[in-house]
């Protein structure tokens, strides 16, 4: 809550009612005069700027510095209370005469009594009665100047934080928003106050002026100088400081809690005026043993005189310092040339003095070398305590005893004596242990008189070694992909002392700078978080990684390689069972193997991925037993790419598919006129029914269907055992299908065909039979059903065959000299790549594509025999056997007359077609 309250509302609790009520300024920017303060407690004396408290007993040394030109006779009443509703004894009054000559060169002690809690100063003018007068109005009054010597406290521990931020503020170049956004933020962290955030929306040079203002600042609550400035006993009084309220008073913005009871005291202070006195307040601002004051109103020295009412450190236990680190898992560097442990919580630590001979204590382990503590410095500009390191700082301690020669030793050995007996063995010291990387640093010192524990923080005094990079996890890869922003993750025995890190891409001279954060984790609280830039860097390949650390002159390499974008698995099709799986996803083409625990899957080279290259089937080795998976089996796989990446993905077992395998397949018949013999036994005749036999080691369900098509799925029949469906079974596990390709598919059909078998899911709705009688004598195959519902079993695509079509061979011409060519008649000679009359096609005829011609010139064949390389299936040597039909010159075939003139010109080279 915003405290500015007690800085713009003192003034009104001390001044009199004849002082216009918004009259009063808040700003305390008129100079005061100044006192010298030292306190002594024992044997030790501090000065005012490091004391937060006094202890009954405490001896005050009170010395008024005013000019030796000072015309006005200043009367320093020092008092001490006892709470609102004790009023002191007469004798802890004591009258101090500033221009007497003792009191001007030696000054004047004072000791704390028993029962005090507050000391208050009053300097007032001289006139009659003085003394008496102030002495009546404290006493009769105890509670108000209680509470006055509270918020002057509380006032001057805000104003000194106020002060604080505009001194260090101006340290910061004006013209470097960067730098005055990270000190602020600093500043704002150890001091618990918000800078206005509107002035770092201003253009930049007017960003400075703003900032520095009085009164853009925000002060935050902090409990630690509230405690200091303690709260009032209980009492009747106490009812009063309790009430709280906000108030905005003569433009002053927002007040604290106090607002309502101030108020309420400055109707009581009415009473304490009077025709010689009004009462002013004024802020210390400790500098050493100066207590320099300021005031926000000029001290008038005609009646009514002005009084001036100063607070003093409050009589009560020592209030420590709640200290923490800002960061829990900072590790600070002691090599590090400027350190600063970023320290937060008691921002008084940092705005004044009370804190003094603050050390950093090395909490080294046992057998290590004993470590010199190391000074700390409050500074709320860099954010922390800084360390004021030394050159002695990490040279090893070593007893000077050790080092001097012993006499004794260096004296000839006296002869041993016959009552002599031998020495024990001396156990052997331990050996020194090294120095550690890591160790941890307590924050001691002093609070006043009293000593003060902070927190421990963590350190490091030697560059990290053994540096690495972290292998991949869910939220950091430590794969870089070349072309994009990746992120990376190093360790080492330490990373607190890193300086720069940069990064050289293979066949490059310039170094990237890389941006980098420490980024502890629970099992290894020494990680860095590299951010790579490698968005410009398209050519994957080797990376050298340079780490230079504070107190290293050589930088530490990382090895470390960009790659290509990886392979992206959607999915893994696993069903119970299956000695084979699916992948589906982009960049297949860079898995090596998939490994589900001692289960190792490689790619099979499959038609498959021809026409889908987003899917991908691996299998087991044929020798491998079957793997043991279950439906619903939650595994991970470990997809192993060729580059040597590994990449984790999480499978569920679907349920087990159905399998069928063929066991023969045959045609059905003959095509009369067919003189082509199909030397492969895969290939099909488009013009020939086919059957073929599949075995189911499960039953075959009554609703289970054989789905045949086109690699490219663009053709499709399903099989079923509804009449004329195409299916019969044998027996519950053998189906024998018959398939009419031409029906079926057309006749533009050929390629390679596959089959699976499904088994559609139950539904309610009765699947409608033909009652028509079967009046074919092959398969009536449907061709408009819809493809196969997704959650249906269905098992692995199967090879059935490879569809071709066949030309219509009329006969061969040839003359009877051997040496003139023939002529082979036929219909769609299209569907021939090549003839040949010998089996090794020494001197093949191709056939131009799209040839609508009806006869080929090929030279005089041995025998009736010629050999063809068919179109949908070029590779197999088909040989066929042509009728020869009686010698006579070629003719033009009647229907040669729709030809074109080229194709109708009867060819004279070997290789070439004739009409």
């Amino acid at each position: 809550m915003v405290k500015r309250a007690r800085l713009l509302l003192l003034p009104f609790l001390l001044l009199s009612l004849l002082r216009p009520l918004h009259a009063a300024d808040g700003r305390f920017d008129l100079v005061g005069p100044r006192i010298d303060i030292r306190v002594t407690r024992g044997n030790e004396t501090l000065p005012i700027a490091t004391v937060p408290n006094l202890q009954p007993g405490d001896k005050i040394w009170l010395h008024p510095d005013l000019p030796p030109t000072q015309s006005v006779k200043y009367l320093l009443i020092c008092v001490f209370l006892r709470g609102t509703t004790n009023p002191p004894p007469q004798n802890w009054f004591i009258r101090i005469e500033t221009w007497d000559k003792k009191v001007r060169q030696e000054g004047v002690f004072v000791t704390v009594p028993a029962e005090a809690q507050q000391a208050v100063l009053f300097m007032a003018p001289e006139t009659g009665g003085d003394f008496a007068t102030l002495r009546s109005a404290v006493q009769g009054r105890p509670g108000v100047f209680v509470r006055a010597s509270q918020d002057l406290a509380e006032a001057g521990f805000e104003q000194a934080r106020i002060e604080k931020y505009l001194a260090s503020i101006r340290r910061v170049p004006p013209s470097d928003p960067e730098a005055l956004q990270k000190h602020s933020d600093l500043l704002a962290r150890t001091l618990a106050l918000k800078p206005n955030p509107d002035c770092f929306k201003r253009p930049i040079d007017t960003q400075f002026t703003c900032l520095t203002q009085t009164g853009t600042q925000t002060l935050l609550d902090d409990g630690h100088g509230q405690n200091i400035a303690s709260a009032l006993s209980n009492g009747p009084g106490s009812d009063l400081i309790n009430q709280a309220s906000t108030v905005g008073v003569a433009g002053g913005g927002l007040y604290s809690a106090y607002v309502g009871a101030i108020v309420d005291v400055i109707r009581l202070m009415g009473t304490l005026h009077t025709a010689q006195y009004q009462y002013i307040p004024a802020i210390a601002f400790p500098q050493d043993a100066a207590m320099n004051l300021r005031l926000n109103t000029p001290p008038s020295f005609h009646n009514p005189k002005s009084v001036l009412v100063i607070g003093l450190p409050s009589v009560q236990a020592a209030v420590p310092p709640p200290l923490r680190s800002a960061n829990a898992n900072y590790v600070a560097c002691l090599i590090k040339p400027s350190v600063a442990l970023p320290i937060e919580g008691a921002p008084l630590v940092f705005s004044t003095d009370f804190a003094h001979d603050i050390v950093l204590h090395l909490n080294t382990p046992p057998g290590a070398p004993a470590e010199p503590d190391i000074p700390l410095i409050p500074d709320a500009y860099q954010g922390g305590l800084v360390l004021q390191q030394t050159p002695i700082h990490h040279r090893e301690l070593h007893d000077p005893k050790l080092l001097k020669p012993d006499p004794d030793r260096s004296a000839a050995p006296a002869a041993p004596s016959a009552d002599a007996k031998p020495a024990p063995e001396k156990t052997p010291a331990p050996e020194p242990q090294p120095k550690p990387v890591l160790l941890t640093g307590t924050i001691q010192g002093r609070w006043g008189f009293d000593p003060f524990t902070g927190p421990t923080v963590g350190l490091q005094q030697l560059p990290g070694a053994g540096w690495h990079i972290v292998k991949s996890s869910e939220a950091v890869p430590s794969s870089l992909i070349a072309g994009r922003s990746t992120q990376l993750q190093v360790s080492s025995t330490g990373s607190a002392c890193v300086h720069t890190i940069t990064a050289q891409p293979n066949g490059s001279t310039t170094d990237m700078a890389i941006a980098f954060e420490h980024s502890p984790g629970p099992d290894d609280p020494n990680l860095l978080n590299l951010t790579m830039p490698l968005q410009h860097t398209e050519t994957p390949g080797d990376l050298h990684l340079a780490i230079q650390q504070y107190g290293q002159p050589k930088a530490d390499d990382i090895a470390a390689r960009t790659f290509s974008e990886p392979a992206h698995i959607a999915s893994i099709e696993l069903h119970a069972g299956d000695r084979s799986l699916i992948l589906n996803g982009t960049s297949l083409s860079q898995v090596d193997k998939l490994k589900l625990g001692d289960l190792s899957f490689q790619p099979t080279p499959s038609a498959d991925s021809q026409v889908s290259p987003n899917t991908l089937r691996l299998a087991l080795a044929a020798d491998a037993p079957a793997p043991p998976t279950h439906t619903d089996d939650h595994l991970t796989a470990r997809v192993e790419l060729h580059d040597g990446r590994v990449l984790s993905i999480p499978v569920v077992v679907a349920q087990a598919r159905p399998v069928i395998t063929l066991l023969r397949k045959s045609l059905l018949s003959e095509t009369p006129n067919n003189t082509i013999s199909l030397s492969d036994a895969n290939d099909l005749p488009l013009s020939q029914p086919v059957s073929f036999t599949l075995k189911s080691p499960a039953p075959f369900p009554r609703n289970g269907q054989i789905e045949i098509e086109t690699l490219d799925g663009t053709l499709r029949t399903v099989l079923t055992l509804a009449p004329s469906g195409g299916l019969l079974l044998q027996d519950p596990h053998t189906v024998v299908a018959t398939l009419d390709p031409l029906r079926s598919f057309g006749p533009s059909a050929f390629g390679p065909l596959r089959m699976r078998s499904v088994y559609p899911l139950p539904t309610t709705t009765h699947e409608h039979r033909s009652n028509e009688p079967d009046t074919a004598p092959l398969a009536s195959i449907t061709t408009d059903q819809p493809p196969a519902e997704p959650d249906a079993p269905m098992s692995d695509w199967l090879p059935l065959g490879t569809l071709v079509r066949l030309p219509t061979l009329l006969g061969l011409q040839c003359p009877a000299d051997t040496a003139l060519p023939c002529t082979l008649n036929g219909t769609n000679l299209f569907l021939v790549e090549s003839i040949s009359i010998d089996p090794s096609f020494t001197s093949p005829i191709s056939v131009p594509d799209g040839y609508t011609g009806s006869s080929l010139t090929l030279p005089h064949p041995a025998a009736s025999t010629i050999f063809l390389h068919l179109r949908d299936d070029p590779t197999p040597i088909n040989p066929a056997i042509v009728p020869t039909v009686a010698s006579a010159p070629p003719t033009v075939s009647p229907h040669s007359h729709s030809t074109s003139h080229a194709e109708s010109k009867t060819p004279k080279g070997p290789a070439s077609a004739g009409p």
